[in-house]
């Protein structure tokens, strides 16, 4: 709902917003930002990532013939991209390119703490020339619940009518903030522990008959895994076969999955999923 807040407060019916390809406002948000918002989500070309030039390309000016482009997503690190971050050079270009074209800057920094670690730069310089920002304490740092969004004074007043309207008022919150905070105090150190073991998990996923990594990189906590022996069937029935096995993961494309690190799962889990994805390669699924 954050990324949703966010779009209604920068845009307006008939508006466009430009994201990357793979965008989770894109592909797991119910198509809430048209729904809702009467929004029309334009995908930029790129692993997530994407360039000046292609938001310059894609601007549409307000002519009365196409939506005028009013906003800008950014996504890091990006979840379908297998947890890849932006570089700051070419995030510095994409910012200065939306404030010469007028336009409105959001971060999907659902991730944000992870990127923030991994990259080794501060959450405040990894949101810094953004209007708003959304990020989730149920990620890496492990809270069970609580997505957030912040950006300037003005924009909040506006973010909690749209929030009322969509229904997203909250009573007795405090327990979840206590939650949220907890996990900031205690978590965000580990998260390079989470990096380490999708790293270590990738290689040994890498050497498995019938499955590659789908991504150049593992900057982060998320495995993208792409199954290229036909034998081993859809990611889909693979991910219902490891389950009976005791490995859960899902399905994200006919045939790639996705396997992410947590506070939950340390280097034994990933040697065993490892093992078990190898017993099942070996069976032919």
């Amino acid at each position: 709902m954050a990324n949703q807040i966010a779009i209604q407060v920068h845009a307006r019916p008939g508006d466009e917003a430009l994201v990357g390809r793979g965008s989770h406002s894109f592909l797991y948000e119910s198509g809430a930002a048209s729904a809702y918002g009467g929004v029309q989500l334009t995908i930029l070309d790129g692993d997530g990532r994407f360039t000046a030039e292609a938001v310059r390309a894609a601007y549409k000016p307000d002519t009365h013939h196409a939506p005028p482009t009013r906003l800008v997503l950014v996504e890091n690190s990006h979840n379908m991209g297998g947890g890849l971050l932006w570089g700051r050079e070419q995030l510095a270009q994409v910012q200065a390119t939306a404030r010469e074209l007028g336009l409105a800057l959001h971060l999907d920094g659902a991730r944000l703490w992870n990127a923030a670690v991994a990259s080794g730069r501060s959450e405040a310089e990894l949101v810094a020339g953004f209007d708003s920002v959304s990020v989730c304490m149920s990620k890496g740092l492990g809270a069970p619940v609580g997505s957030l969004v912040a950006g300037t004074r003005d924009f909040v007043h506006r973010a909690h009518r749209v929030r009322k309207m969509m229904g997203g008022g909250m009573r007795q919150a405090g327990i979840l903030a206590a939650a949220g905070l907890h996990a900031l105090d205690h978590h965000r150190a580990r998260l390079s522990e989470d990096h380490r073991n999708a790293t270590f998990l990738a290689g040994e996923v890498a050497r498995i008959r019938g499955l590659a990594i789908a991504t150049p990189a593992i900057d982060t906590n998320i495995v993208i895994v792409e199954i290229v022996d036909p034998a081993l069937g859809r990611a889909a029935d693979l991910s219902a076969r490891a389950r009976t096995a005791g490995l859960l993961f899902g399905a994200v494309g006919p045939h790639r999955f996705r396997l992410v690190t947590h506070l939950d799962v340390d280097r034994a889990a990933c040697t065993r999923a490892a093992e078990i994805l190898a017993g099942l390669a070996g069976r032919g699924g």
